[in-house]
């Protein structure tokens, strides 16, 4: 492989890492708001794109010299500051995403607690008792 070559597919690999970054903070953002079909769009959108990224990858691992020039050495590691960012934004998203489950569990809860106090009732002796408030008509 050329040295043209190899800096055409590591610049490529670079490319591919910074259109993933967007990807990632839009998807922290469909998180917060909610968009479900957004955020299903983008997650495939996401899934093809590390796709790509890892065949790269793979390509990258046969095809580059042992040892890097200088160049091919310098896009490799802002490759690598690239691929721990996007690890730190997926966790954030992932953080984002079980903070939301919490706070929708949470917000279940206060509707269930809230329910039951509703159907509280008291009987003659003045002990509260669960159910339905009012029992129907009987006949």
């Amino acid at each position: 492989m050329s040295m043209q070559q190899s800096l055409e597919l590591l610049n490529k690999q670079k490319d591919a890492l910074l259109q993933l970054q967007l990807l990632l903070d839009n998807e922290l953002h469909q998180i917060s708001s909610r968009d479900a079909e957004a955020l299903i769009s983008l997650v495939k959108e996401k899934e093809t794109l590390l796709e790509q990224i890892q065949l790269q990858d793979e390509q990258l691992g046969k095809l580059l010299p042992d040892p890097l020039l200088p160049q091919q050495q310098e896009l490799k590691s802002e490759i690598l500051n690239l691929v721990k960012d996007c690890q730190y934004r997926t966790q954030i998203n992932a953080t984002a995403v079980e903070q939301g489950q919490l706070r929708l569990e949470h917000l279940r809860s206060l509707i269930i607690e809230s329910r039951a106090k509703e159907s509280l009732t008291y009987d003659k002796a003045g002990r509260k008792h669960s159910g339905n408030r009012g029992g129907g008509v009987s006949a």
